[in-house]
């Protein structure tokens, strides 16, 4: 698999709320513990954060809900198969190549359409992976946040997670403004900064 795959499989397994040893993830993609380990610090990277349980028994879980985009197949992939289904002499290899085709053309077919499911790009993906890291480290958020009613009002808040409702996504948070749990629309946060100050 390429790197990129891999890290995507990687971030799949861990999605699962399990915790998987660096050996057990060296196996399931079939790359040496070094490379679990950059892996892991280019997930980190991107704004994924990934908790190190020590000691014999330890391993990597990810305390964090995550939606992974899914891998689709494209119409170049099924076209693909149909060229080696013609190059073929042997009527076994054509049938189950021609199953194949069919699947894949089917999920093709299906997926086209869908937008990318975690939505972000540009600004979004940025205030995404702020407030992802505010939750990992438990630290305040200082935010302007425009609501309609109210306008633009900096607010320091706490985050604790995030969620996507109709393509948009959301983070659950405790207001010290209004001293009660408030889910913020991540389009409407105007401006931010990572506190150092915990909660």
């Amino acid at each position: 698999m390429s790197k990129i795959s891999n890290v995507l499989t990687m971030i799949e397994y861990l999605s699962t709320g399990k915790k998987y040893s660096i050996n057990e993830l060296s196996e399931l993609l079939e790359v040496s513990p070094r490379m679990i380990r950059i892996y892991k610090e280019e997930i980190e990277a991107s704004g994924i954060y990934i908790d190190t349980i020590m000691g014999p028994y330890g391993g990597y879980v990810l305390n964090q809900s995550i939606r992974v985009p899914k891998r689709r197949f494209k119409k170049e992939d099924y076209e693909l198969i149909d060229k080696c289904i013609k190059l073929s002499n042997n009527q076994n290899d054509i049938e189950k190549l021609s199953l194949l085709k069919d699947k894949i053309r089917g999920i093709y077919i299906g997926s086209k359409n869908e937008k990318d499911e975690l939505n972000l790009n540009g600004e979004q993906l940025n205030k995404y992976n702020m407030f992802a890291r505010a939750i990992k480290e438990r630290r305040k958020l200082k935010i302007l946040y425009y609501s309609f009613d109210k306008g633009e009002l900096e607010r320091v808040v706490h985050p604790r997670e995030l969620f996507l409702y109709n393509n948009d996504w959301y983070c659950v948070a405790f207001c010290e403004l209004r001293n009660d749990i408030r889910h913020f629309d991540l389009k409407r946060v105007r401006k931010m900064e990572l506190l150092s100050e915990k909660y």
